[in-house]
């Protein structure tokens, strides 16, 4: 994410205290948890205002709740034009369901790709700055199990089984 300024909350949630970012009322650039790789940080220059996120904060709360399916938020996270492609196909996998990263290549348009594309696409995937928002939690290994979360594998379980995804094994290599 930037450094420029940007609006942040912190907010309760049943994954940890969320940091919500963004750079103007009302638009989402950045979710995440506590121990999450590559997490955002409050810089010196980001200014506090719960007021100007209370949207997406309302949302949050009430998919964590089970009562919304897919976020209605203005989203401008920061990324390169390989990553927003891999992150737009991430919006597109529904509620309660996985693909796997081959799959996600497929919908990203990257299907026959060499492995080295495989690989760019598991890194889009993990520096997804949207945790929860962009469902980076339901892209699953090739073999149906679970693999990489920024946001921990237990986390990661914790969403799938709030969605009613299918059951998912941890992989012994992930």
């Amino acid at each position: 994410m930037s450094t420029s300024t940007m609006l942040y909350t912190v907010h309760p949630s049943p994954l940890g205290e969320l940091l919500v970012a963004g750079p103007e009322p009302g638009v989402l650039a950045s979710v995440s948890v506590p121990g999450q790789r590559g997490r955002a940080q409050v810089r010196a220059e980001w200014t506090r205002d719960d007021a100007a996120l209370t949207e997406a904060v309302r949302q949050l709360d009430a998919y964590f709740a089970g009562e919304l399916k897919e976020f209605g938020l203005r989203l401008a996270p920061a990324g390169t034009d390989f990553r927003h492609r891999i992150w737009a196909a991430l919006d597109r996998i529904p509620y309660g369901s996985t693909v796997t990263y081959g799959e996600l290549a497929a919908m990203a348009g990257m299907a026959g790709k060499p492995v080295s594309s495989a690989r760019a696409v598991g890194g889009a995937v993990g520096a997804n700055p949207l945790l929860v928002v962009r469902p980076c939690h339901r892209v699953i290994g090739a073999n149906g199990a679970l693999t990489g979360y920024a946001g921990g594998m237990e986390r990661k379980q914790q969403l799938l089984t709030l969605e009613g995804a299918p059951a998912v094994t941890l992989s012994r290599s992930g």
